[in-house]
């Protein structure tokens, strides 16, 4: 993984953050998927910027603001996004169900882990990309345009454009 920055998770602005975007989801997952236009006021609130996107519920986040979404976002049933850093993912990209992204991590040192700082990285996916359910996608990354990660991946790495990727640690199969 690329070099993380710290960031307390436990300060006053955080956990003020975190607590309006949990009340957001709940409300999200609370309205029917069919009903958008109820659902998109709610999205716009949460999210860094959204113009079209179909979130199948139950959606999880921990802040919302940080997370960018594409036109024609598609994330199916219990994607979950860890967002103390930036989320932007491209347009027309498509999650299968349980899709993970966690721009956060723990120090690796359990006397660092006991002052309560968190490491974070951005995660970038590019236009039109498909990413297979239970797909985890870990912080710092970037995926290339057009490219496919199968389902069950473990991304810890940078992924190029146009290949499918797969498998724990994630990696090429062959290109698109």
């Amino acid at each position: 993984m690329k070099a993380l920055k710290t960031f307390q998770p436990l300060d006053s602005q955080n956990l003020a953050a975190r607590k309006r975007a949990k009340q957001l989801c709940v409300q999200i997952n609370g309205i029917p998927v069919q009903q958008l236009k109820q659902r998109m006021p709610l999205y716009q609130q949460l999210f860094g910027s959204v113009s079209s996107a179909f979130i199948e519920p139950d959606f999880f986040c921990d802040y919302g603001h940080n997370i960018f979404l594409g036109e024609g976002f598609f994330a199916n049933h219990h994607c979950v996004m860890l967002d103390a850093d930036e989320i932007r993912i491209g347009a027309r990209v498509l999650f299968g169900p349980g899709v993970h992204l966690y721009t956060t991590t723990h120090p690796v040192n359990a006397m660092d882990r006991a002052t309560g700082l968190q490491m974070m990285g951005p995660i970038t996916i590019g236009d039109d990309c498909w990413i297979g359910g239970h797909a985890v996608v870990m912080p710092g990354v970037t995926i290339g345009a057009r490219t496919v990660i199968g389902a069950g991946s473990i991304v810890t790495n940078d992924i190029p454009a146009d290949v499918v990727a797969a498998g724990n640690p994630c990696r090429i199969i062959r290109s698109v």
